[in-house]
């Protein structure tokens, strides 16, 4: 019965995190992270060692669902060209709502400033996935320099996640008008 218990308090802390954090930023305090939990600061204590494990678990436990979101690696019969802007796309849909912060593995990196953090190591982990899912595309595609283009395109993906984020800008077709032509200029088929 412990065991149930402490899973089930695991399983709150990091469904707590992983809004609080996304929502309003990895400074959130551990005093707000128990309340919106409702698990107190020693049980918090007892499964993590500090916040910043809190955080590195909530966003490690967040990436399948991201990689599902951006359909990175999905078996279809879609080309690489189409693959690439279909994540673009969906991008842009993820950006229309009303809870859209951004990239949570990007906003983690830019609030930590510390690659070492084990929160970081997690994003950095998970952005690198994306530009190298982003590679695969591009050299299966046909691009001159696979590598340069996928950094590219992870560079619009990143500025474009902050901006619509941050409501600075609306993605309505902006990105994926950025990643063709990108594309274009590249040769992917």
């Amino acid at each position: 019965m412990a065991s149930t218990d402490k899973t089930s308090t695991r399983d709150r802390l990091l469904d707590a995190a992983m809004e609080l954090f996304y929502r309003d930023g990895v400074s959130t305090g551990v005093e707000a992270l128990c309340r919106a939990a409702g698990v107190s600061k020693r049980s918090l204590y007892q499964l993590y060692a500090s916040k910043d494990e809190v955080l590195a678990a909530s966003l490690e436990r967040r990436a399948p669902e991201y990689a599902r979101q951006l359909d990175i690696g999905a078996d279809d019969t879609r080309s690489p060209r189409a693959r690439i802007l279909h994540t673009f796309e969906l991008l842009e849909q993820a950006s229309t709502k009303d809870d859209y912060c951004g990239c949570p593995y990007l906003s983690a990196l830019v609030e930590l400033k510390n690659p070492e953090h084990p929160a970081s190591v997690v994003a950095l982990r998970v952005k690198g996935a994306l530009t190298e899912a982003f590679r695969v595309e591009a050299e299966r595609g046909g691009a001159r320099d696979p590598q340069f283009l996928a950094r590219q395109l992870t560079l619009v993906f990143d500025g474009a996640s902050a901006r619509a984020g941050a409501k600075a800008e609306t993605l309505d077709g902006l990105t994926t008008t950025t990643a063709t032509a990108l594309l274009d200029a590249a040769g992917v088929a």
